[in-house]
């Protein structure tokens, strides 16, 4: 397994709306061309994997977030198709002015309101094959945009949304 972390960056709007915030990841690489929080692997000088978290959001986002902002160490989870074991943690988030994205990471921000989320619409099923699997399954995801997120962003986000909504955390 190759441990890596994510961070879910969240915020409130003046009007009172939560936002997560997700990337694009760019074509190319394992993930390439996914919808997915920002993170990575592990590298050498990370003492613990919040320290991985932050650092890649940093990198790919360049949002400096205070260990205080964390608002929680979610469940570990793993890929089931490239041998990954990913740390997830929640963090508020101050909207910058203007992102500073790792081009050759990130082709894009995905801003989602919380309450597009729990639309009937927004959530479904699909039949899909990836290359490890030996079959076709049904997939299930979210409709973020023109995108669909799926797998372990799917399966980080999913239980995390009635928590949300139910205000488990001062955001």
């Amino acid at each position: 397994m190759i441990d890596a972390a994510v961070l879910i960056p969240i915020y409130r709007t003046i009007d009172g709306q939560l936002h997560i915030v997700m990337i694009l990841r760019n074509p190319g690489g394992v993930h390439g061309g996914q919808v997915a929080f920002p993170g990575g692997k592990r590298d050498q000088g990370d003492d613990t994997m919040l320290d991985t978290a932050l650092r890649e959001v940093r990198e790919e986002l360049g949002l400096a977030i205070d260990r205080n902002d964390v608002l929680a160490e979610l469940p570990i989870t793993q890929t089931r198709t490239t041998e990954y074991r990913v740390f997830p943690y929640l963090a508020r988030i101050s909207l910058p002015e203007r992102w500073q994205l790792a081009e050759r990471e990130v082709a894009e921000i995905i801003d989602v309101k919380l309450s597009d989320l729990v639309q009937p619409h927004a959530h479904d099923k699909m039949i899909d094959r990836f290359p490890t699997w030996q079959k076709a399954e049904q997939v299930s995801f979210y409709r973020v945009g023109s995108h669909r997120l799926y797998g372990l962003s799917y399966r980080i986000l999913h239980p995390l949304i009635p928590r949300l909504v139910a205000g488990d955390w001062d955001i």
